[in-house]
């Protein structure tokens, strides 16, 4: 029991949440760690990943997982624009993208919709919130527009659009032109891009 104890006291300094690896990294030894989860005091929210019981639902487990599980990944595309409510597209995948040269993950949940990018595309604009206590990296609402018109024939030139226009729509407060158009050119987007902004302005 002393054992469990102690392990919960890590769980619960660890905002309730590790990974397998992560608590045997904190000295929980694994026979400890599975007879937490047979007896209940931990579930586990995916493969390889546990929370305490009696801690609230994850909000955005999908968001979560992925960001454990890979920490390179960051919320993209149709994603990061449901995130930003730019889009009223339902994403039934978790839209990632990840530098090139990386392979894609096969999780058998979620599913994953990935796209590969260079380095200063995949650097730039990224954020990171928190959802659930857990760091998630997503892109701001501007390189998100500006990746769903780099990806346009893939995904949608009206889901870029859409994307476009509610960005618009929003204060100025809440808009950064100079950034959009920073990441409009750095995804070789912005002649593409201008024709729209000049009919929405």
């Amino acid at each position: 029991m002393a054992d469990f104890q102690q392990a919960a006291r890590i769980f619960d300094a660890n905002d309730g949440m590790l990974r397998t690896a992560q608590a045997l990294d904190l000295g929980i030894a694994p026979a400890t760690l599975y007879t937490m989860r047979d007896r209940g005091i931990i579930v586990e929210v995916d493969r390889g990943i546990y929370r305490l019981s009696g801690y609230p639902e994850l909000s955005s487990p999908d968001f979560v997982i992925v960001a454990l599980r890979y920490p390179r990944a960051v919320i993209s595309l149709i994603s990061a624009l449901s995130y930003h409510d730019l889009t009223t597209q339902i994403p039934h995948s978790v839209y990632i993208a990840l530098p090139r040269g990386i392979k894609k993950p096969e999780p058998p949940y979620p599913p994953l919709e990935v796209v590969w990018l260079s380095a200063e595309p995949y650097e730039a604009g990224i954020e990171t919130i928190e959802i659930d206590s857990a760091p998630v990296k997503i892109y701001g609402k501007e390189k998100s527009i500006c990746d769903s018109f780099k990806f346009r024939n893939k995904y949608g030139e009206d889901v870029a659009i859409e994307a476009l226009k509610n960005y618009m729509r929003l204060p100025a407060s809440e808009r950064d032109m100079p950034a959009l158009l920073h990441y409009a050119r750095i995804n070789r987007v912005d002649k593409v891009i201008q024709p729209y902004l000049k009919a929405l302005i």
